[in-house]
């Protein structure tokens, strides 16, 4: 089974309080693009998880996909109970566009298959959030208005506009940007009704410019050229075009410096639309 892994975007993101347990509570948007790393799971004949190519400085036990592998384990109904994970990664890292929290929720969709596993998409995102708020959201694949730690859920349906997103050459750390004195977390709640109307912000934005100058000057180029917007706690950042052909004008001009990309906004996780078509395409066989 081969299924892709894709992007999310936080539309915005509001931080409303910080817990007792030093977490925040949010209210974001999630929308997916059709970014994608690729996962191919190859089941094999014993009980060994191997997960390749081996990524520098991530032990294979501290990855994500492993992780939720190792979670899975216990539920198999299967015989053969053995995998082979092989990772074509394209999602840069420490982008704040959920790369790792989307290869585990892939791995969980796809294992819970191969495995027979007999999980719902409920049960699977509680497994999930073990690993990461954002997990959930791509177990269940849906577009959605989150509250919570982002793994409350309602599905939305926000404009499937193209966007132009831009990496600056910077890793941004979560932990740093949620343990800044000057994090906004008082933003005030809004209704879902009003969540696709507002032109809402990220509470992260002046922080993460703060201690990253490499997205300080993106963000300032980006919006020269129209409504620049952080996804998350950072780097990258992205902006709403209503054509491929406007994105990919722009798209010429960014900087060599920077990565950039054209993608087109999703509400139905693509890996949800791929592991469909495999178990239909494998119904009966």
């Amino acid at each position: 089974m081969k299924l892709p892994s894709p992007a999310k975007l936080n539309l915005f993101l509001h931080i409303t309080a910080q817990r007792e347990d030093g977490y925040h509570n949010l209210q974001t948007v999630f929308q997916f693009i059709d970014l994608c790393d690729q996962l191919d799971f190859t089941l094999t004949n014993d009980s060994e998880i191997r997960l390749a190519p081996e990524i520098p400085d991530l032990p294979c036990e501290q990855n994500l996909i492993y992780k939720a592998a190792r979670l899975l384990q216990p539920y198999r109904h299967t015989a053969t109970s053995g995998i082979q994970i092989t990772l074509e990664k394209q999602l840069p890292m420490g982008g704040g566009i959920g790369g790792g929290s989307s290869n585990a929720a892939t791995t969980l969709l796809a294992l819970n298959t191969l495995w027979n596993c007999q999980l719902n998409l409920e049960e699977l995102a509680k497994i999930g959030l073990t690993l990461g708020a954002d997990v959930p959201v791509f177990v269940m694949g849906f577009a959605a208005f989150a509250e919570g730690v982002g793994e409350e859920l309602l599905p939305v349906e926000p404009d499937t506009p193209y966007y132009l997103l831009i990496k600056p050459n910077c890793h941004v750390s979560t932990a740093q940007i949620f343990t800044d004195k000057y994090l906004t977390r008082d933003t005030p709640p809004i209704k879902i009704s009003h969540a696709l109307t507002l032109d809402g912000h990220n509470d992260c934005l002046e922080v993460v410019k703060k201690h990253n100058p490499e997205v300080k000057e993106a963000f300032s180029w980006l919006q020269q050229h129209g409504n620049a917007k952080l996804t998350g706690t950072g780097a990258c950042l992205f902006m709403a075009f209503p054509s491929r052909v406007e994105a990919e004008r722009l798209k010429r001009m960014v900087p060599g410096k920077w990565q950039a990309w054209v993608c087109k906004g999703c509400n139905r996780s693509p890996a949800h639309k791929a592991l469909d078509q495999w178990i239909e395409h494998n119904r009966g066989v």
